[in-house]
């Protein structure tokens, strides 16, 4: 059987939006499904990891064609790369607010819409004279499932859509410059996205209860792990009391509770100022930075982007480790992708999010650590000083269980089960 994978994010692109379909490739063929990928020929990445080259067998077909992007010109005005990076404006210059309502409004459902009529030429012929049994586009960007979705009209192909994040539904959808006829058609284009589908995955129950209403065929393929890539050293935990972030800190994530708790400690008890290590990996708000003002400059350590297999290292050898979900209306559904590499890093897990969401459920379901609210303060501080306590005797550990339903293999076969029944 022979699935055509299409998706934007593909090696060198770093970051989290690739981990997802590079594991699923990886893993495929062990369950008869040969994979093909579609991708970019000429990726101008906001993030690059070479290292992950190595990752994709050379048994691996890769489709690849160009793609013209406004963001190419867009680039060119370094206030606007803030939220090319990651961070939307909030505070933009009158240049940046036009740049923004263009973008918003005038590249439906994102900057790469100019892709989609080149790829659908290209790949109906490739389909037809290929023999494949099944279309996977994942997104975002979701112009790829647009792609997608004209092949099947085209080709009655079978196609299921993948969503590594909500569409409509995601944290800062409601704060881009949308006109009412933008944001309609947003909400159109996902829901024929949605029906047309003949599986839909997604990463959350969340997810999968606000699709359901669109297509009763919907299945919660979560992120995952995958530990056989390289053997592991032997860990050595950081001689420091190492509380460590990460992936990108935005505005929306900022854990100021945290850092109330941790700087009143600090002022409290010498030893611990002088123990506290702050590790945030990857790209942090400036207003972050601000607040983390109260920490002398040796406590805290920015790290802006490491190769992967690095960034592994770093969650494996800290005393802590922070997950903080965006404090937004739909914190819920969220299910950042770094939580399962931390699950199989294996160190304490605190977590600030809804008690009741999803990264809750699956943090209290593997025993993997303690979450809080994000208003909570005085369990944080007992907590953040019991895990100092055992950090001091060297008996700071976390003994999870049931992880490995969220190996990258595990995940595959769950997906191939998918790919085959439809």
């Amino acid at each position: 059987m022979k699935a055509l994978i299409i998706t934007y994010y593909w090696p060198p692109a770093g970051g989290s939006g690739v981990q997802r379909w590079l594991k699923f490739v990886k893993y495929l063929q062990n369950f008869d499904i040969e994979p093909i990928v579609y991708t970019i020929d000429n990726p101008k990445y906001p993030i690059i990891d070479n290292s992950l080259i190595k990752e994709v067998s050379k048994k691996i077909k890769v489709l690849k064609k160009p793609i013209w992007e406004p963001n190419n010109i867009l680039s060119f005005f370094k206030k606007y790369n803030r939220q090319s990076a990651g961070f939307l404006n909030k505070n933009p210059s009158f240049l940046g607010k036009i740049l923004q309502y263009v973008r918003a409004n005038f590249f439906i459902p994102d900057a790469r819409i100019f892709w989609i009529k080149p790829s659908v030429k290209f790949l109906e012929n490739y389909i037809k004279n290929n023999n494949i049994d099944v279309v996977i586009s994942t997104g975002p960007p979701h112009s790829i499932h647009l792609i997608a979705q004209q092949l099947k009209e085209k080709l009655d192909i079978k196609w299921i859509s993948d969503f590594r994040d909500p569409w409509t539904g995601i944290d800062y959808f409601h704060q881009l410059p949308l006109t009412i006829n933008a944001k309609n058609r947003h909400f159109r284009l996902e829901k024929k996205i949605l029906e047309e589908s003949d599986a839909v995955l997604v990463v959350s129950n969340t997810m999968k209860k606000n699709y359901s209403r669109f297509n009763k065929n919907i299945h919660v393929v979560t992120n995952g792990f995958d530990s056989d890539f390289i053997e592991k050293p032997n860990i050595i935990l950081d001689k420091f009391f190492s509380i460590t972030h990460v992936g990108m800190m935005n505005s929306d994530r900022n854990p100021k509770n945290l850092w109330k708790v941790l700087s009143e400690i600090c002022n409290e008890n010498l030893e611990f100022k002088n123990d506290l290590q702050i590790n945030l990996v990857g790209k942090v708000d400036d207003q972050i930075k601000i607040d983390l003002q109260v920490f002398e400059n040796k406590t805290v350590k920015l790290i802006d982007y490491l190769p992967h297999l690095e960034v592994k290292h770093y969650q494996e050898k800290s005393q802590l480790l922070l997950l903080v979900v965006n404090n937004v209306p739909n914190a819920k559904g969220i299910v950042t992708g770094k939580i399962f590499e931390y699950l199989e890093a294996n160190r304490p897990i605190v977590t600030i999010a809804p008690e009741d969401g999803d990264a809750a459920e699956i943090i209290n379901n593997t025993n993997a650590g303690v979450v809080f609210n994000f208003n909570e303060v005085s369990k944080l501080k007992t907590v953040i000083l019991s895990y100092y306590k055992a950090f001091k005797k060297k008996e700071l550990r976390i003994i999870s269980k049931d992880i490995n339903q969220y190996h990258r293999k595990e995940l595959t076969q769950k997906l191939a089960s998918i790919i085959k029944a439809i």
